[in-house]
């Protein structure tokens, strides 16, 4: 045994996790037989499922359940990418001995000689050490029990000469062990929207198998994979009586984000184009149109270089900048236009100088907002790394757009320029614009400085129109928000029975609040955990949800329709839920929570009290009281 002592929290010294995970790394560099037993339960975002298949069946039991899922696990884990996976729910099997007292009678035995003859047999240990070769050794004696067949030819005692083995005084067999938890599945009232047989599950037994991806890898190929595998084994491995429920699929949800945010950077790149040929003309359009392609697919590379994967936050950034990033190119090919139009020819010289007489305020202009964009990248806390892609990739793209505004703008300019006779026709639509914007200043600005009531009132109008924008945020006519609820297909409802509550009353309050939630017809289907913790998202992994293993624990997945197939956002289905099930718990002393995946880095909670005191009786009084304070604030849940 080797025991490990550091110090945790202080800035020079390693975390639990850097430690954990370098005592884990050695693991393949052990010698057969030795293993290192898990410190503490040690959870990254690679160790979340990206998908989950609950299999749930009327006709078998739990023990059949749990060995159909580890061997559908054992076959999934053969898929190229996928990390982690484990098996929620169900009983394991185990060696059932039933001692029979009247042939314990018939031969003088007792009950806790059997019982001893198992213990001591069921035994392995280091007897000894022996060197040879140059290479010391262990002697271990005895093995542990492994089938009924090992118990059964154990020898209880001789009688007679005659040997008395267990099976003679028992009964061995396989048998599911005793149930630490519940897992049931529900179909709900949008279950035939979404399948097309007619299955109604009504808190039927169910296991969870939930896999996770490696490292860097795709999690949309890596989910799809896994369910063309299970595909493959319906009929084969799993049986018809058997069905196959897909009850997460992070990969789905992750490839229609990325689809919307690749559709958004298509239509803001459209609608630059448009603006720069509305105002510049066709040629123009197309010379900016082209760097932006050029600036993304150079941004993407350094985002390679730089380590960055290409998901939501990241191409967000790059939708921010598109933006931005053709400002540079904008401001050099309209000096180029302008000097060409002074000159009055399209020559390579002049062409020149006009990037050289941008080229000071432009580098400035692009460092500025870099300047600006950078802080948020050494932002600690949770919201530092997962928001860093947007300053850092902004600022490469912004560079990346300055180098590509003096190289490959100016190139395209001379390649595609226009004539001569177009310039001077954008020239004069463009002194046409002036004018009528200078003959509507001329008429109302004269009278704003000549006439006092004209010019108060309309300093009165701005004031009053100030105020009003600024009261929509007090009224909260305008929510704002910095990341606003996203619409999921799923949230969870997290139940807290009193402490020391037996694991059939939980189960049965898992039920009862199911069947409630069954009313919301948007609901497709759920599955209840009692005793155990559902797979754990990212926000049970931030929370520690994985940790919810005692019987007056429990939790409920809800499932829901398509967003583009419901009216309500789920944010708004997970209220009302809340009004639902919050009389249920509070009469029976339970305490439930509506758990929604954030929309940014997942919290513990959105207010944790953390109480300090001299003894445990004071820490709990003022805990207590402190919660009945939370209670009686609006707003909190």
């Amino acid at each position: 045994i080797v025991t490990v002592r550091f110090k945790v929290g202080e800035e020079t010294g390693p975390s639990l996790v850097t430690v954990h995970d370098k005592l884990a790394s050695h693991l393949d560099k052990m010698p057969a037989g030795v293993q290192m037993p898990p410190l503490v339960k040690v959870k990254g975002i690679d160790d979340v499922p990206v998908v989950t298949l609950t299999l749930w069946s009327p006709e078998l039991d739990g023990g059949s359940l749990r060995r159909l899922g580890l061997h559908l696990l054992q076959q999934l884990k053969q898929i190229p990418n996928t990390g982690q996976g484990f098996v929620v729910g169900g009983q394991a099997q185990q060696i059932r001995v039933e001692i029979l007292p009247d042939k314990l009678r018939g031969k003088g035995i007792t009950t806790a000689d059997v019982i001893q003859v198992i213990r001591g047999s069921n035994a392995e240990e280091m007897v000894g050490r022996a060197e040879s070769d140059n290479t010391a050794s262990r002697i271990y004696a005895g093995s542990f029990l492994k089938s009924p067949r090992d118990v059964e030819n154990l020898v209880v005692r001789v009688i007679d000469g005659t040997p008395i083995y267990v099976r003679d005084v028992a009964i061995v067999d396989w048998a599911n062990e005793e149930a630490a938890s519940y897992v049931n599945y529900y179909t709900g009232p949008a279950y035939a929207e979404v399948e097309s047989i007619e299955k109604q599950a009504d808190g039927d037994l169910a296991i969870t198998v939930a896999i996770a991806k490696k490292e860097g890898s795709n999690g949309v190929t890596v989910a799809n994979d896994i369910l063309a595998m299970v595909e493959s084994l319906k009929g084969r491995l799993i049986p018809e009586q058997v069905e196959v429920e897909v009850t997460r699929n992070y990969g789905e949800t992750a490839q229609e984000k990325v689809n919307e945010l690749l559709f958004k950077l298509v239509v803001a790149t459209g609608i630059v184009t448009l603006l720069v040929w509305y105002a510049l003309g066709v040629k123009p359009a197309i010379v900016v149109t082209v760097v932006i392609p050029v600036v993304i697919l150079m941004t993407v590379f350094a985002a390679f270089v730089m380590g960055f994967s290409i998901d939501r936050v990241s191409l967000f950034a790059l939708i921010f900048s598109i933006g931005i990033l053709v400002d540079d190119a904008i401001v050099v090919v309209e000096n180029i236009y302008r000097r060409w139009l002074i000159g009055g020819e399209p020559s390579t010289e002049i062409a020149i100088d006009a990037v050289r007489e941008v080229g000071n305020p432009t580098i400035l202009a692009t460092f500025t907002v870099v300047a600006a964009l950078m802080p948020m990248a050494f932002v600690s806390g949770l919201m530092g790394p997962y928001m860093a892609p947007i300053p850092v990739l902004g600022s490469i793209a912004m560079l990346i757009s300055l180098f590509a505004a003096f190289a490959f703008t100016s190139y395209l300019a001379m390649r595609i320029r226009p004539s001569m006779a177009q310039l001077e026709k954008a020239e004069q639509a463009e002194h046409a614009s002036n004018e009528k914007l200078d003959r509507l200043f001329r008429r109302i600005i004269p009278k704003l400085l000549d006439s006092k009531t004209a010019g108060y009132g309309f300093l009165a109008g701005l004031l009053v129109l100030f105020f009003a924008v600024m009261a929509m945020f007090y009224t909260t006519a305008v929510t704002v928000k910095m990341l606003p609820y996203d619409n999921k297909p799923e949230f969870a409802v997290v139940i807290d029975m009193p402490e020391g509550t037996a694991l059939p009353a939980t189960a049965n309050m898992a039920r009862e609040l199911a069947e409630r939630l069954r009313e919301i017809p948007e609901v497709t289907a759920l599955q209840t955990y009692a005793g155990t913790a559902r797979p754990f998202d990212f926000n049970g992994m931030v929370r520690h949800y994985y940790l919810r293993e005692d019987p007056w624990l429990a939790e409920i997945q809800v499932q829901l329709l398509n967003k583009k197939e419901r009216a309500r956002s789920s944010h708004e289905i997970a209220e009302a839920a809340r009004a639902l099930l919050t009389p249920i718990a509070r009469e029976a002393g339970a305490r439930v929570t509506i758990a929604e995946m954030p929309p940014g880095p997942p919290v513990v909670q959105a207010v944790v009290a953390e109480i300090y005191g001299p003894d445990a009786e004071t820490r709990r009084q003022v805990a207590s009281d402190i919660t009945g304070i939370f209670e009686s604030v609006e707003g909190l849940a």
